[in-house]
């Protein structure tokens, strides 16, 4: 054999060798940290609970967040993984840091119905009467995505009043009935919600349910008249 191909063997071997380590090292978290709240992020965004608590325990900054604002609690919120958002508490992930949007991590879990995270949440400080960019809170984003268990644990436990009013003087109920939410809309009633009520336009959450067609709604609104 030449020396020529001699080397090209070597060479070829060399590389197979440190194939591996090349690979073993792209799948183990750096231990830079900024690396590791890069990850902790990317993880967050997947769902990926495994590698997300890995990198926490190796040191990533429970608070970290995204462009948007989002952190990785707001994320596994939103997802509704209560093991991992019991973990970023535990690790000191502030329960009320908002987006850029200036939504919550208890929003984004009422918004998806996720009762229990809703209560570890709220068990840890979450502030139920903060307001995102357009003036919605967690009880908004419940209402309107007829998310009735959730709804029902906010006004029970956390002393939400049902007659608020937002911007516009919109209601809770309205929000609900706009949106075409039977459901949350007789929760909301049951709790005590005004039907009489109306915004800055004069117009009744039936009325507001009327004029988008929302016609079992509307029919339950208009009964309560009737009673």
């Amino acid at each position: 054999m030449s020396r020529a191909s001699q080397f090209v063997l070597s060479v070829a071997a060399a590389v197979l060798v440190a194939l591996p380590l090349r690979v073993a090292a792209q799948d183990a978290p750096s231990a830079n940290p900024k690396s590791l709240n890069a990850q902790l992020i990317e993880f967050a965004k997947k769902g990926d609970d495994a590698r997300a608590a890995r990198v926490l325990e190796q040191g990533a900054a429970p608070n970290t967040r995204n462009r948007s604002g989002q952190t990785a609690l707001y994320m596994f919120a939103q997802k509704g993984k209560l093991d991992m958002v019991r973990k970023l508490i535990e690790k000191g992930a502030d329960v009320n840091l908002e987006t850029l949007d200036k939504t919550t991590p208890l929003m984004a879990a009422a918004e998806g119905g996720h009762l229990e995270v809703v209560k570890v949440l709220m068990e840890n400080g979450a502030d139920v009467s903060r307001k995102d960019q357009i003036e919605l809170n967690a009880i908004m984003y419940a209402a309107g995505k007829g998310r009735v268990e959730v709804l029902n644990y906010l006004v029970e436990h956390g002393g939400v009043d049902v007659n608020q009013r937002l911007k516009h003087d919109t209601t809770v109920l309205m929000w609900a009935a706009g949106y075409g939410q039977l459901g949350t809309t007789k929760a909301l009633v049951e709790h005590g919600a005004d039907p009489a009520a109306k915004d800055d336009r004069g117009m009744t959450a039936a009325d507001i349910a009327r004029k988008q067609g929302l016609k079992d709604v509307a029919d339950y609104l208009d009964s309560l008249k009737r009673d």
